[in-house]
């Protein structure tokens, strides 16, 4: 998705300030305040495939098929479940061959969604019921990270307020249901309270695109990227693809990421890399 200049100055000086703000004030845990995270379950929430990597990293390995994969994340917390991203819709799965293709560059383009295995069906796996999740939150609005958002009817979901208010304006984006409890947030934001769990605002892809800083007391720190970057390539190489919001804000975005993984330590987990996908192990196990 290309710069929308007409969507006005302010919205990119909102988006490169807090970018900046977010490397200062990244979420150094409070020494005083032991961390409550204990358990991370990575989800297969879509399989995708895509029949031009070069959609997301322009002018490089045109026209070769890319895996695709998607992700959600179960967290659990001394003070309850939380649930990062929602994935493509488990309606998919009752789909002529469980399959649908997302539109985000215009029919044809891709990529091709599965889903072999439904969300819900997966938290049952480890005894989780849907009222059990106390928070979730969506890194943006695209239905590959957004769909299945009313599983959840009365979980709180915290989600930037510039994309809250800008959800639905595209085709491509789906649009929060007004009615849904939703705690907006402005920047980085410490969930717990405990810098165990750190949203951290990384717009570009999207207005008000955010990742998630995951203090786990045995892996260490993680980032949870949303689509900050779709490959390990992207993040190496700073590829923007073409249909991002604000290629500017997403170069910053990526810089405020490398920031805080030099400062914490951290891994990042890419979203959509097949390769990391393939070497994650997935639930019911779960990474402590």
């Amino acid at each position: 998705m290309k710069a929308n200049v007409t969507f006005g100055f302010s919205i990119a000086v909102l988006a490169l300030a807090t970018a900046i703000h977010g490397v200062r004030i990244s979420a150094a845990p409070n020494p005083q305040v032991k961390s409550g995270v204990d358990r991370l379950y990575v989800i297969d929430c879509g399989d995708g495939s895509g029949p031009d990597e070069s959609r997301w990293t322009p002018g490089v390995n045109v026209g070769k098929p890319v895996g695709f994969p998607g992700h959600c994340y179960l967290i659990h917390h001394t003070q309850g479940w939380f649930l990062w991203d929602t994935g493509i819709d488990d309606a998919v799965a009752q789909l002529p061959n469980h399959e649908e293709v997302f539109h985000e560059w215009g029919p044809g383009t891709g990529p091709i969604w599965r889903k072999p295995i439904t969300l819900a069906a997966q938290l049952e796996q480890i005894h989780v019921k849907p009222a059990d999740i106390k928070l979730m939150a969506v890194s943006h609005s695209h239905p590959d990270h957004a769909g299945n958002i009313e599983m959840f009817p009365n979980t709180l979901m915290l989600v930037q307020r510039v994309e809250y208010e800008w959800a639905g304006s595209r085709q491509d984006t789906v649009a929060f249901n007004k009615k849904h409890p939703v705690k907006l947030v402005d920047g980085d934001y410490d969930i717990f309270g405990d810098g165990s769990l750190v949203l951290l605002s990384t717009p570009g892809h999207t207005p008000g695109h955010q990742s998630l800083l995951v203090r786990l007391p045995k892996t260490g720190a993680v980032i949870l990227s949303g689509d900050v970057v779709h490959f390990q390539t992207s993040f190496e190489h700073r590829y923007v693809p073409d249909n991002n919001w604000n290629k500017q804000a997403s170069l910053q975005s990526m810089d405020k990421i490398a920031a805080v993984m030099a400062k914490e330590h951290a891994q990042l987990w890419i979203n959509h890399d097949q390769s990391q996908s393939d070497a994650e192990k997935k639930l019911p196990a779960y990474y402590e």
